[in-house]
């Protein structure tokens, strides 16, 4: 066992502040390289914390979700099912940066932004690495708006609003980062000129990400006063007004406990505001997310290195086949499969389904597949993944946003041990 790991996990308040934070929410435990353990859990005790310390965990992790049962969550459930469990959801904004100064400044501003728009009860804690999270919690949103009820609005809310948040602090962000020139900042990010500038203009989200699309049911954050593997530091409330003034060695242990909280500092209806203006927003203009750049893959990706939620799906569907197909098709004309091969690969799944496609249904859109000259993307993770009952991530799919991005990724680390053997032989 880690002793210094047993040390910080063995603190009475440490403990105390994790059980408290745990309350309502499904709870993911770290054992290291391992990855998370099973899914869903609950922490009730102190002592549960460091028999699970005592059993190799690392670090915990909570959803943003609550839930009136955490325990009867399930991968496999639809999106009813989620919705009458989900008790509600807290605003956590995880903003991350390799140069940490602009780390805090996007901070900083957020910060601002959410309190410009009458919000008391921000809060916020050092992530433990290279970022930040920020939090509002959900009993300072409304019950309801325009007639709906708020706890079902997940993760469609928080993501509206951080994208709103995103767009309402951009040209702040973007004249912080120029002060000092953009020589300053190519040679900070290390990134060439033309994927910095866009129009023009200096992009700071290809430095700094404030993530929007990763916001889906049951994503998780380091719950405060968690360690974090990789660096070694504390996940640590501080003082959201003095974000710009922290420094990383505050979060070494042994720490000074916070006098501040995470999500514990409510003033009931106070966002409902900053709720309507973001979906006011998402309605009035279309999402500038930033498009990822694939690689191109020109030899089909063994099926072996599929992300889950295509090698679960390719066993076979009960429900939900049309829009599997719509996924499939994108997935393979993006992975290197050539037609005679993509329809070999859906032929052969769709004899695994409990009541196959027609044929003149399946025939139809294998023959648009060969047609098309321009291979689009399959839907980004999560949000129809999760509604189809596919997506059970491993802890590759915590890093990505897309299914091909998976397959390429491990495509790509295949080549290079391939390289290394080569060269050893």
């Amino acid at each position: 066992m880690d002793e210094a790991l047993f040390r910080h996990y063995s603190r009475s308040d440490v403990q105390r502040a994790i059980v408290a934070h745990a309350q309502g929410r499904e709870v993911a435990i770290k054992f290291g390289e391992q990855g998370f353990g099973k899914r869903p859990d609950i922490i009730k005790y102190p002592k549960d914390i460091i028999e699970w310390v005592k059993q190799g965990a690392t670090s915990f992790h909570v959803s943003e979700e609550r839930w009136s049962d955490p325990l009867r969550v399930s991968p496999l459930m639809k999106r009813e099912a989620l919705d009458s469990l989900r008790r509600g959801w807290d605003l956590v904004l995880d903003i991350d940066c390799p140069i940490f100064a602009y780390s805090k400044l996007c901070s900083h501003l957020l910060i601002a932004a959410l309190q410009y728009h009458n919000i008391r009860g921000v809060s916020c804690k050092f992530s433990g690495n290279k970022g930040f999270h920020i939090g509002v919690p959900f009993e300072s949103f409304p019950a309801e708006v325009n007639g709906e009820q708020v706890a079902r609005l997940f993760p469609e809310g928080p993501r509206k609003i951080a994208y709103y948040l995103k767009e309402f602090i951009r040209k702040s962000l973007q004249r912080e980062m120029l002060r000092e020139g953009i020589a300053a900042v190519i040679e900070a990010s290390g990134k060439e000129f033309e994927g910095l500038v866009k129009d023009g203009e200096l992009d700071p989200y290809q430095i700094v990400e404030i993530d929007t699309i990763l916001l889906a049911s049951r994503h998780l954050y380091r719950m405060p006063y968690c360690l974090n593997e990789k660096s070694g530091l504390v996940s640590l409330p501080i003082n959201p007004n003095e974000v710009m003034a922290f420094e990383r060695e505050r979060a070494k242990p042994p720490v000074i406990f916070s006098s501040f909280g995470f999500l514990d500092n409510p003033h009931p209806g106070e966002a409902r505001q900053l709720l309507l203006q973001a979906l006011d927003f998402s309605m009035k203009q279309p999402e500038r997310e930033e498009k990822r750049v694939y690689a191109e893959i020109t030899d089909a990706v063994p099926e072996g290195l599929f992300p889950p939620c295509m090698k679960l799906g390719l066993q076979g569907m009960k429900d939900g086949k049309k829009r599997f197909l719509f996924m499939l098709l994108n997935f393979l004309g993006k992975t290197g499969y050539t037609p005679d091969q993509t329809e070999q690969v859906v032929r052969e799944w769709n004899k695994r389904n409990e009541e196959p496609l027609r044929e003149n249904y399946l025939v139809g859109h294998l023959r648009y597949f060969r047609q098309k000259k321009e291979r689009i993307l399959p839907p980004n993770c999560r949000g129809q993944y999760i509604d189809l009952h596919i997506c059970t991530p491993d802890n590759l799919c915590e890093r990505i946003r897309n299914p091909v991005s998976y397959a390429r990724r491990k495509a790509q680390a295949g080549a290079k041990k391939r390289g290394k053997r080569e060269k050893a032989d």
